[in-house]
Order: structure tokens, then C-alpha cells, then sequence
């Protein structure tokens, strides 16, 4: 039981990591090339939205 757990949980954490290159992606073509450093200064919390 334990390791189809396992198996579950890291399928979900590999679709994750593809879901979030696709969106890596998007952000690429919406910000550029500077689009590591944009993501860092979210995080940092630079800029606030309703959403987040």
C-alpha cells in the first residue's frame, strides 16, 4: 500500500513540475528574458494582487 502511495504522489509532483515549465513558458513570452528575475520580485512580495 505504502509504495502505490508513493507512486501516486510522485506521479502528481512530476505533473506539477510540467505544469509549472508550461507556465514558466507563458511567462517567458509575457515578460522576456527577464522573466526569473520578475518571478523573484513576486515572490518577494513587489507586487500585490487581488488573486494572490
Amino acid at each position: 500500500m505504502k509504495k502505490e502511495e508513493a507512486v501516486d504522489l510522485a506521479m502528481k509532483i512530476i505533473a506539477l513540475d510540467l505544469k509549472r515549465d508550461e507556465m514558466l513558458e507563458d511567462l517567458l513570452v509575457l515578460v522576456g528574458r527577464d522573466a526569473h528575475a520578475f518571478l523573484r520580485q513576486v515572490q518577494n512580495g513587489a507586487y500585490k494582487t487581488k488573486n494572490i
